[in-house]
């Protein structure tokens, strides 16, 4: 099947990240095809997706900090047995 991105549904859709984020299809089995369907409205929910996705993104980023934090004073409350 070949066919401009825009006409491809978002509900088959996702958003990865590999340096910059990149759109891949969730499901190949499960491609929908929107005919025609407006560029403009796919292009701001593309920007929507990605708003969402970053979102996440730096939930998971706040988390893993706190639990580096949490291990680093830890870590700092303990005797260094090579002193």
């Amino acid at each position: 099947m070949l066919a401009p991105i825009e006409y491809l549904d978002w509900n088959c859709l996702t958003i990865v990240t590999v340096g910059s984020e990149q759109i891949q299809i969730a499901n190949t089995h499960e491609v929908r095809v929107r005919d025609r369907y407006s560029r403009k409205s796919w292009m701001l929910q593309l920007c929507d997706a990605i708003i969402e996705f970053y979102s996440r993104e730096i939930d998971k980023i706040h988390s893993r900090m706190n639990r580096s934090r949490t291990v680093r004073a830890y870590w700092l409350s303990k005797q260094d047995i090579w002193e």
